[in-house]
């Protein structure tokens, strides 16, 4: 339980971000990353000898991501205080965020993969169970997306090509 609790400790501010990249929201990144190492604790001691654990999480919170594509009700309760903020590790600039909506869950699940978690297009097909073209695909549609969207300048998505 310690080793899970320093694994969640060093590795969850990256995992949080790469959730809110994924979601846009907050809420409910800190939702998919909270559902994801559930669905990935019971699994910490066997996955864990072999050091993939990391790995396995992540697979986890992208495919419960693009489980929740067609999933009607979120778990939101309005209430009358705000939350607490939350986790903020170096967040990307909101346009982008908003910009990355924009696309399909599979097309932002492969730029977030490639671009902000710096995967190559085989290991953004193996996280997601996809093929390398499959990726190459939706990774040449979503940037078309994105150049032709009026939230973003084209020197902004020039610079997110630069960082690859």
């Amino acid at each position: 339980m310690d080793e899970f609790a320093e694994f969640v400790g060093a590795r969850g501010p990256a995992l949080w971000r790469a959730a809110w990249l994924l979601t846009g929201d907050r809420a409910l990144a800190e939702d998919l990353l909270q559902t994801a190492l559930t669905k990935s604790w019971p699994h910490f001691a066997r996955v864990h000898r072999d050091g993939s654990f990391e790995a396995y999480v992540r697979r986890t919170l992208f495919t419960t991501y693009a489980g929740w594509r067609g999933r009607r009700w979120h778990g939101e309760v309005p209430t009358a205080e705000l939350p607490d903020a939350g986790a903020q590790d170096s967040l990307p600039d909101p346009d982008l965020v908003e910009a990355l909506g924009t696309l399909s869950p599979r097309q932002r699940a492969v730029l977030v993969l490639r671009y902000f978690e710096d995967l190559t297009e085989a290991e953004t097909a193996a996280l997601l169970g996809i093929s390398t073209g499959s990726v190459k695909t939706h990774h040449s549609r979503a940037l078309s997306a994105l150049r032709s969207s009026p939230l973003l300048a084209d020197t902004e998505l020039a610079d997110i090509e630069e960082a690859r």
